[in-house]
Order: C-alpha cells, then sequence, then structure tokens
C-alpha cells in the first residue's frame, strides 16, 4: 500500500511541475500575442491579480470543506444524503449575511483588503476547529460552529473578491475580468479538491499500514473508522493552511483603502485607458 502511494505521489508531482510549465508558456504567449484571449493588463493590476488569487484560494478550501465534511457526516455520523445536505444549511445562512454585510456595509467604507483578509483567517479558524473531529464527535458540539465560522469567512472573501475582480475594467475588458473570475473559482474547486483528496487519501492509508496490528485488538472496523477520522484531520489542517496562504496573499497583493477612493482602469490594446480615450472623442468632435 506504501508503494502504491509513492508510485500516485511522484505521478502527481510530475504532472504539477508539468501543469507549472504549461501555465509559464500559455503566460509568455499572451504575453506576445496582439490580441490576447487574456490580456495581462488585467490580471497585473494589484487588486485584480489579488481578487483573482483570492478567489482561487477561497474556493479550493470552501470546496475542501464541502467534500470532507460530507464524508465525515455520511460515513461517520451516518447521515443520509438529505440530511447532510440540511446539515450545511447554517453555513450556507453565514456565507450569505456575511457577504451581503461585506458587499452593502463595509466594502465602501474599508475596501477589500481587510474583509479578504479577515475572511480567510475566520475560515482557517473554522476549518483548524473542524480538524478536531473524531469518530464520535457529535454535530452540535464539533461541526455546528466551526460551520457557522467557515461559513462567515468564506461570505467576506467571496463578495469582495467578485467586486474587486471586475472593478475599474475599460469596457472591452469587462467580459475578461469577469470570466477571469470564473476561472478562478473552478481552478480553485477542480485543483484543491484533487490535490486535498490525495492528501486524504495518503493520510488513510498511512494511518493503516502504521496501525496494522491494532486491529487485531479492536477490529478492522474500529481500526478503518480511526483511520479515516484522521484523514479528515488532515485534510481540514491543509485546509487551513490554504486560507491561512490567502490571508497572506490578500494582505499583500490589495491596496488599502476603498475601491472608489483611487480608480485604475486598465488600458486599452495601445495603452490608452477608456478614460483617455473618451477625452479624445470628444476633442475630435
Amino acid at each position: 500500500m506504501s508503494d502504491a502511494a509513492s508510485i500516485n505521489s511522484a505521478r502527481d508531482r510530475r504532472w504539477l511541475v508539468l501543469g507549472v510549465i504549461g501555465l509559464a508558456q500559455l503566460m509568455v504567449v499572451l504575453d506576445l500575442a496582439a490580441h490576447p484571449l487574456l490580456p495581462p493588463r488585467v490580471v497585473l493590476d494589484r487588486n485584480r491579480g489579488g481578487a483573482y488569487a483570492s478567489m482561487l484560494l477561497g474556493t479550493a478550501g470552501l470546496f475542501g470543506i464541502f467534500l470532507f465534511l460530507t464524508y465525515y457526516l455520511q460515513q461517520t455520523l451516518g447521515y443520509s444524503p438529505l440530511v447532510t445536505g440540511v446539515a450545511f444549511l447554517p453555513m450556507s445562512a453565514g456565507l450569505i449575511l456575511a457577504a451581503n454585510l461585506a458587499t452593502i456595509t463595509l466594502m465602501p467604507k474599508t475596501g477589500p483588503r481587510p474583509l479578504i483578509a479577515a475572511g480567510m483567517l475566520a475560515a482557517a479558524a473554522g476549518t483548524a476547529w473542524l480538524a478536531q473531529l473524531g469518530p464520535h464527535t457529535g454535530y452540535p458540539t464539533g461541526v455546528l460552529g466551526p460551520l457557522l465560522l467557515a461559513g462567515a469567512g468564506v461570505g467576506l472573501v467571496i463578495a469582495p473578491a467578485i467586486n474587486t475582480g471586475t472593478f475599474g475594467v475599460a469596457p472591452h475588458d469587462a467580459g475578461v475580468a469577469s470570466a477571469t473570475v470564473t476561472v478562478g473559482q473552478m481552478l480553485g474547486g477542480s485543483v484543491g479538491t484533487a490535490l486535498l483528496n490525495t492528501i486524504f487519501a495518503s493520510a488513510v492509508a498511512a494511518y493503516l499500514t502504521a496501525h496494522l496490528a491494532a486491529a487485531r485488538l479492536i477490529g478492522h472496523r474500529a481500526l478503518t473508522g480511526l483511520a479515516l477520522a484522521h484523514g479528515y484531520d488532515t485534510a481540514f489542517w491543509w485546509i487551513a493552511g490554504i486560507f491561512a496562504v490567502g490571508a497572506v496573499v490578500s494582505g499583500i497583493l490589495l491596496r488599502r483603502g476603498p475601491l472608489g477612493q483611487k480608480r485604475t482602469p486598465s488600458p486599452g490594446p495601445g495603452g490608452v485607458t477608456t478614460a483617455q480615450a473618451e477625452a479624445g472623442r470628444e476633442r475630435a468632435r
């Protein structure tokens, strides 16, 4: 089992390296193209770049919570799919309330930087709380509180990141900026889920290999339950780390202050901003 895990780990590393090389090649092509599909000027703005990175990391953590908490509720606590869905409603409520509070009340006053960084830290704290789950932890004592905290944190991340990722772009770049936000969501969910699931499977396999002798004393079923709990805790600690990295990234990249204080529109293909183009048309008239 350990040999298989090592082979899979080596294969994963090779694919990761190939993915990084492919991304670097794509950036070179985009920089050299006369009319690139994703103009670098859209991503290289500090606020927008920080928003896209925050969206990617935030959704990677969010999808990880969905995945492993679903496993825990159904496989460990024995919930049905319907009850599991209902159990996630507090997280949805916290996310919706935090997102509306951030967008309507806080964002115009503080800007995205403190909101996204604080949201990442809150989500990291909630996920670290989930990392304390054991085979016999109940929903009210071990799941409800972390769900509310993580949901509120993710709500403070996603809504400001969407607003920031599309703010200040020239009209001809609006579609690209909006699509880049969506790409960040999709990449975060897919890559984050694949990476975390690999970490979870490796942790479970390693636990079973290290504790095979205990199966004679407690039984294979009990040992499997302990191994799954160890895998969940390992995965949740990694998710907490992803959110913590998101807090650092957003704190470094995003600018201080509300977005409206300093509008930074992306320049057009010739290096001319929308305002400059409109002024030129007025003079021509």
